[in-house]
């Protein structure tokens, strides 16, 4: 009897509820799934070959989407629920950066995914890494792969404000040699997924013995790209390279053209309102800012943006391997500090976006009828003010999804105006 589509991934497809990780493409016994770009959307979506399928329905197994079970992965993985709803599972925090100043100053802050990569492969620890570049032949596209070397985990470095589908280099991990170790490098969604791969896949289980997770406020489609670029007159078929951070911190975009031109954007001078309002829908029903599932947690601390032009980053250690690994490479090939949860939150101030007004954005999204991915988990009452933020955020996304930016922007500049007038000094509420 064929199965039905909501047992499948082109049913979290339809329901709109598809992050775009890959983990489907790379599990598929039958290699039936392909990964291609929604135009319209700006996203990735997975496609599925009907010859190919044979219904044994892993894709929908392990496909995040639509559902994460937080309670099971965090008995799972760390023997118990989280006190912190806003951190998760942790043993330690620090803030820290590579000793090599130049991996320090090209990275996003403070290059320590990097340059721990470099020192898990030099030491034995692992064999490769599954990380992602940008495409040499199309520079606005990522290319995720398994790095190898020191040159490929720097060529992987800072962070794509793209959408990124890390996890179908999965598969590469299951083709690997038996004895082999790898490490995975990706945003809550990845982590998710492939969380969720380990629980049907042993193999991969043993394969992978680090998951470094990023932080995520949320993730930008490509149309957010394609604006930048219009706004500041960057035609797209002139450009060799790309990259989205780095030069510094907060740094910002270097675009590196063909005939050999240059041209430099300040992260503040590019990452925006309008460029904020081009996340990806899925995106508005997250909850994981901090990347609750991966061993070690790394986001920019922002809070000591004032005092420091070259890079830092926040860290969570959230298990006894992510602090033995820890302190092997400190003071080899990082600097830490340990530190108080308190600056890990002081240093995300729109964490509570992700996690505590979430609760306003489902209940928008119930009453439009909408399809809600199931977490397993209680979350905070919202604040009054959230449910109005829910729907300036869903707002934002049918105009951008229905190209009518003329509307966002005339939108976005009166609700700047108001949050300015009711914040006269800046302060982000």
């Amino acid at each position: 009897m064929k199965m039905e589509n909501k047992n499948k991934i082109s049913q979290v497809v339809k329901d709109n509820l598809c992050t775009g990780c890959g983990t489907c493409y790379a599990m598929c016994p039958k290699e039936a799934i392909s990964m291609k770009i929604n135009e319209r959307k700006g996203i990735y979506e997975p496609v599925i070959d009907e010859s190919k399928c044979n219904n044994c329905g892993i894709c929908y197994e392990v496909c995040p989407g639509h559902a994460v079970d937080f309670e099971q992965l965090n008995l799972e993985i760390f023997g118990k629920e989280p006190e912190d709803i806003l951190i998760g599972n942790y043993l330690n925090c620090y803030i820290g950066y590579s000793t090599d100043y130049d991996i320090r100053y090209n990275s996003s802050s403070g290059g320590l995914v990097t340059q721990l990569l470099i020192f898990a492969l030099e030491e034995g620890i692992i064999d490769g890494a599954l990380v992602t570049r940008m495409k040499k032949d199309k520079p606005l596209e990522p290319e995720p792969f398994i790095a190898r070397t020191r040159e490929e985990v720097i060529e992987a470095s800072k962070t794509k404000y793209c959408p990124v589908p890390a996890n179908v280099a999965l598969r590469k991990v299951l083709e690997a040699n038996e004895k082999e170790r790898f490490a995975v490098v990706g945003l809550p969604c990845h982590i998710h997924g492939v969380r969720k791969a380990e629980q049907i896949n042993k193999i991969l289980k043993e394969r992978i013995v680090l998951h470094l997770g990023l932080f995520c406020l949320a993730n930008i489609s490509f149309l957010g790209t394609n604006f930048i670029f219009r706004q500041f007159n960057i035609n797209t078929e002139d450009i060799d390279r790309i990259s989205y951070r780095g030069n510094g911190w907060p740094g910002g975009m270097k675009v590196i053209f063909k005939d050999g031109g240059v041209r430099f954007l300040r992260t503040e001078e590019y990452y925006n309102e309008f460029f904020a309002s081009f996340k990806i829908y899925r995106c508005l029903l997250c909850h994981d800012h901090t990347n609750e599932l991966a061993d070690i947690s790394f986001g920019d601390a922002w809070h000591e943006k004032d005092r420091d032009n070259v890079g830092l980053s926040v860290v969570i250690s959230r298990n006894d391997k992510a602090e033995k690994f820890l302190k092997t490479a400190r003071n080899k090939a990082i600097k830490l500090k340990e530190i108080k949860v308190e600056e890990i939150k002081k240093s995300q101030d729109y964490m509570a976006f992700k996690k505590r007004d979430l609760n306003a954005r489902i209940t928008l999204m119930k009453f439009l009828g909408k399809k809600i991915p199931s977490y397993n988990i209680d979350l905070p009452k919202s604040p009054i003010n959230a449910y109005l933020n829910s729907i300036c955020s869903y707002i934002d996304n049918f105009l951008i999804n229905h190209n009518l930016l003329k509307i966002l922007k005339w939108e976005v500049r009166l609700r700047t105006r108001i949050i300015s007038l009711r914040n006269p000094r800046g302060n982000k509420s």
